[in-house]
């Protein structure tokens, strides 16, 4: 008998057959599962809505542990989620909580992101922003490698305030799902005035970004870590894997604003 069976018969047993619930995981004869079996199924046959509730609560109970599994993992790859150099970031560098986004021009998700990041990070100046450029779509539009290099050499060669100006002005050309093209990133190159005969090679913080990502098992984008700078921790550090609202990132940092203030070192 299998443990998903097990489960939907305790909770079969707690709705009527008091004996059997006081002790679910018990050692039944053959005949005793054979009849446990019929009475499960008949009543799952007249009850379907249970199998949808022990499915929805195992489901619930995987991403649960996925999620702590991957702080855990944020926890310790800290120091190349917060300080890598070639990584573009905004914000003051002493900043009590930061903000990581994994992402891709070419995502239809991280555009819609992007105006809800914006607002975030004008209502936020005491936090730091950083931005890995993690281009996913890269062997199926070869505009999203583009933009990307050409983001992480703008950050290089301009510094943090044209690389959110090229980063938004991407985003805002509202080309994405294989749209985006060399006159769009060419266009917002040029607003910052960055020089494209003086760029150094960026492939090896890109395969820094992708061996991090691997690590933290961020396989999509957008992929969101909000945390504090100090005390990072199962209860204070948010990871939203998917498109966000404003105030779901504020809501986040908030939480790791207070942490951060109540724990002076890393547990």
């Amino acid at each position: 008998m299998n443990n998903v069976l097990k489960m939907m018969i305790a909770g079969v047993m707690m709705s009527g057959f008091a004996v059997a619930a006081e002790n679910p995981v018990a050692t039944y004869t053959p005949e005793q599962e054979a009849r446990i079996g019929e009475v499960a199924k008949n009543y799952l046959l007249s009850h379907p809505e249970v199998l949808v509730d022990v499915s929805q609560k195992l489901q619930a109970q995987q991403q649960e542990k996925q999620q702590q599994a991957m702080i855990s993992s944020i926890i310790q790859n800290k120091t190349a989620l917060l300080n890598h150099k070639g990584t573009p970031s905004y914000g003051p560098a002493d900043a009590k909580v930061t903000v990581v986004e994994f992402f891709d021009y070419q995502c239809i998700y991280c555009a819609r992101l992007a105006p809800e990041l914006e607002k975030v990070i004008k209502a936020n100046p005491g936090v730091r922003f950083i931005f890995k450029e993690f281009p996913i779509f890269g062997q199926r539009w070869p505009a999203s490698l583009t933009a990307a290099k050409t983001g992480l050499q703008i950050w290089q060669q301009k510094g943090s305030d044209a690389y959110l100006h090229y980063h938004n002005a991407i985003y805002a050309t509202g080309h994405n799902e294989g749209k985006l093209n060399e006159h769009d990133i060419r266009t917002a190159a040029e607003a910052v005035k960055f020089d494209a005969g003086n760029v150094t090679d960026v492939r090896g913080i890109l395969g820094d970004i992708y061996g991090l990502a691997q690590q933290l098992g961020i396989s999509g984008t957008p992929a969101l870590i909000i945390l504090p700078a100090k005390g990072a921790s199962i209860d204070n550090v948010t990871v939203i894997p998917g498109l966000a609202t404003a105030g779901a990132l504020q809501v986040a940092i908030d939480k790791a604003a207070v942490s951060g203030k109540n724990n002076k070192s890393e547990r």
